[in-house]
């Protein structure tokens, strides 16, 4: 959601998050299907400095499409990741997929205030919020003036059930984590990316339009950013934990053993050639049918390169044989490239981790852009 903050005001039925920003650095925290990935972000007048971070993994089953089925482990999990990060900020910002959102561009006159947009809102929610009203929170953010009439102002406003927020905010204070604002997902990796193409572009190339590919443990999400913002979406159910499953069914080992053995290596010379590749090349299909959906979409810009995030996108091979085969300039993310970085920070993890941490970086970028 564009924001939310703990201290909510109820009416109608309906629970509206307001987000207070503060100087103090924020805690993004992206709880996905598996693991808990949390990063601690300081803010000065030099730029941002990454203050600490984590990564845990999840129990199977515990996160489902997004959605928190199992709190306990979840909670348990996040505690884990807090200990080991130390963060001396408590205020953290967790997300629910865009997939359980509402989100619509309403129009409203100029001279409204907060509290009387709020109140139209509420006053129409039944024309855009296809939930009953006591299940529902919801925030606003005003994007500026209406492009054909200079006396309204557009209204972008995103809604879910208030149910999937109270679990993330559960889950945060079970953590010993305060619950300062509850994002989109899709707007905290649009936040990140963003500032990831204005720091790797060239000046003469603002403006930039780029494909970025988010390959996670069960699906791929094919995203394409115009001018920093995300113009077209597409998910694929392929993942990493295919190439596990793959592993897992070869070799006979337990999907424990089979993750463990795609991460730190000694399977048998076959590996490569009959698992892997295979892997890759549907991963590369999925691709290029994104990127061939996308031009015959009407979009007018064409893309110029292409990003690989999410944690299965370092699989070895993967960015070579897809810049090979789609044409195009292929560079794995790394949102912290220009951050600075504390001394009690794992460089080394940190880097290695860095494709996986967009989300997590976009939400401990909150309010700062």
């Amino acid at each position: 959601m564009p924001s939310a903050t703990p201290r909510r005001r109820i009416r109608r039925g309906m629970t509206v998050w307001r987000f207070k920003k503060s100087q103090q650095g924020l805690v993004g925290v992206d709880i996905t299907s598996a693991t808990v990935k949390l990063i601690e972000l300081d803010h000065t007048g030099a730029g941002q400095r990454i203050a600490s971070y984590a990564v845990r993994p999840l129990r199977e089953g515990a996160v489902v499409e997004r959605r928190i089925r199992d709190l306990d482990e979840v909670a348990a999990t996040l505690v884990r990741a807090v200990e080991h990060a130390r963060p001396h900020s408590r205020r953290a910002v967790a997300a629910v997929p865009a997939s359980a959102t509402i989100t619509k561009t309403l129009t409203y006159p100029v001279t409204l205030s907060d509290d009387e947009i709020e109140a139209r809102i509420q006053l129409e929610s039944e024309r855009h919020i296809p939930f009953p009203l006591n299940e529902v929170a919801f925030d606003f953010q005003r994007l500026g003036l209406n492009a054909r009439y200079p006396d309204q102002q557009d209204i972008l406003l995103v809604a879910c059930r208030l149910q999937d927020v109270d679990h993330l905010a559960d889950v945060l204070r079970r953590a010993g984590l305060e619950p300062a604002a509850v994002d989109v997902e899709s707007f905290a990796m649009e936040r990140a990316a963003s500032e990831l193409l204005r720091d790797e572009a060239p000046s003469e190339q603002s403006g930039e339009c780029a494909a970025l590919v988010d390959i996670g443990a069960n699906m791929n999400a094919f995203h394409v950013l115009i001018d920093g913002r995300i113009a077209y979406t597409r998910d694929n159910v392929l993942g990493g934990r295919h190439l596990t499953e793959e592993i897992r069914k070869r070799y006979g080992l337990s999907l424990e053993e089979a993750g463990l053995a795609k991460k730190r290596g000694g399977l048998p010379e076959d590996y490569e050639h009959e698992v892997v590749m295979p892997f890759i090349d549907m991963l590369i299909q999925q691709i290029g049918r994104s990127l061939q959906l996308y031009h015959t979409s009407g979009k007018p810009r064409e893309i110029q390169r292409l990003i690989l995030a999410g944690g299965s996108s370092v699989i070895p091979g993967l960015r070579e044989r897809l810049a090979a085969q789609s044409g195009l300039d292929v560079v794995m993310a790394n949102p912290f490239a220009r951050m600075r970085v504390a001394s009690r920070v794992d460089v080394q993890a940190l880097a290695s981790d860095a494709p996986a941490m967009l989300t997590a970086c976009g939400l401990a970028m909150r309010g700062r852009r």
